[in-house]
């Protein structure tokens, strides 16, 4: 239902992450290589990205497919970063909302994105809705069910809550009031990467010190891809990774660190 990816490390051109790889989130959109829901990520797509010395990053997001967008080869040719956050899209609705529905959604130095479903959509989350104001309902980018996941997790953030814990508690209210929803959940302000694997394929790449991926699959063949156990919470910056199971809260006692 997606594939997304987050960077951060030294500056590089957004190409030399998306697109050349072998198997890179370019690729990922029509020939994915583990995903388990759906085939062709072609309902749009979008990049994030953070210029030095800005915390606001700049994005740019279509509505079609990738391999479509000519001139996205031409900036991801010369745009170059140190941190970003990239997605291809598999709509749970096909059409619905175009653009605005493309990851990554942003606010303030956040960027998010969302790998998954929502079961029952949109009835399901009708209580988790009710419980958001008024002006954070209306303001929502699109009528998705990934801005909806994005609006509870924002609120949280805008509440002062950490990263890794404004998903945690996003993806449980979630799943209590939709069981069975696929909520890989993806989150950066370009230094930390926060993410949940909760039904779907999470992986991390790791070089102490240096550099930090964190992506729905592999892009590449490299023997240092870690895969990410289902229900769990990672928190990553440029020189560590943790790992919090997310299936009891007692279970956070028992995390394991990487490097």
């Amino acid at each position: 239902m997606c594939r997304h990816i987050a960077y951060a490390g030294p500056p590089l051109a957004l190409g030399e992450l998306l697109v050349s790889p072998p198997h890179g989130l370019y690729r990922q959109s029509w020939a994915p290589r583990r995903q388990r829901y759906g085939t062709v990520n072609a309902d749009g797509f979008g990049v994030g990205w953070y210029a030095e010395g800005d915390p606001v990053p700049g994005r740019y997001r279509r509505s079609g497919p990738v391999w479509a967008d000519p001139s996205f080869a031409d900036l991801a040719r010369v745009v170059r970063t140190g941190a970003l956050l990239a997605a291809v899209r598999d709509a749970t609705e096909p059409g619905a909302d175009g653009e605005a529905a493309a990851a990554p959604f942003a606010h303030g130095p956040w960027l998010f994105s969302h790998n998954g479903a929502v079961k029952g959509w949109p009835r399901s989350m009708a209580q988790p809705a009710a419980a958001l104001p008024a002006e954070e309902l209306l303001s929502l980018e699109a009528r998705c069910d990934s801005a909806l996941v994005w609006a509870l997790v924002l609120h949280r953030l805008r509440a002062g809550d950490e990263m890794g814990q404004a998903l945690a508690d996003t993806v449980a209210e979630v799943d209590a009031a939709a069981p069975g929803s696929r909520l890989n959940l993806l989150l950066t302000d370009g230094e930390t990467i926060t993410a949940t694997a909760w039904g779907d394929t999470l992986w991390y790449l790791a070089e102490p010190g240096r550099r930090t991926v964190v992506a729905s699959e592999p892009y590449d063949d490299d023997p240092h891809w870690h895969e990410v156990p289902d229900r769990t919470l990672l928190a990553a910056t440029r020189t560590d990774v943790l790992l919090t199971p997310l299936k009891e809260p007692s279970s956070c006692t028992s995390s394991t660190r990487s490097s």
